[in-house]
């Protein structure tokens, strides 16, 4: 496959997608912040000074996936049409961020989804990290994508 972000003197160039239809199209993303049990139980509970952590990081991933397009160079402003978060944990010491993007337009929403998750999950380490700096971010990974030309995707596990 040809990467289409190149010109002919091999340099950086936002895609024209002037010709390309308009969908409808969608994006899903998940990241997981790893913390200790205790840290996890405190979010959970109301314990982090800072206030809801949950909440202010759900809010962080929907201003996020609104202005991708001002920090990742050649991603195309988009007009995002529907943003969900949604949080869960395997009830020991890892927190699941899962975000869906949607948008009718003629590009897709991965790094929509894919910024939100991210900013949800610095969030979390931001509100969090007075009481514990060695929380990991990660791994992040697109989980499906719908429409456009390229067709449908699912992230499928080894």
């Amino acid at each position: 496959m040809e990467l289409s972000h190149f010109n002919d003197q091999g340099r950086a160039k936002m895609v024209d997608v002037s010709d390309k239809d308009i969908t409808s199209r969608t994006a899903a993303a998940r990241t997981t912040v790893k913390m200790h049990p205790d840290t996890l139980c405190r979010i959970q509970e109301g314990g982090i000074q800072k206030g809801d952590v949950l909440a202010v990081a759900q809010v962080a991933a929907i201003m996020a996936a609104k202005k991708t397009s001002e920090f990742i160079p050649m991603c195309h402003p988009l007009p995002v049409t529907g943003i969900d978060v949604e949080f869960g944990n395997n009830g020991r010491d890892e927190l699941y961020i899962e975000a869906t993007v949607k948008t009718t337009g003629k590009t897709g929403v991965e790094m929509e989804a894919l910024t939100a998750v991210s900013a949800a999950a610095l969030t979390i380490y931001d509100m969090c990290k007075a009481i514990q700096k060695d929380m990991e971010i990660g791994p992040t990974k697109l989980l499906s994508k719908t429409g456009g030309k390229n067709g449908d995707y699912l992230y499928e596990s080894n």
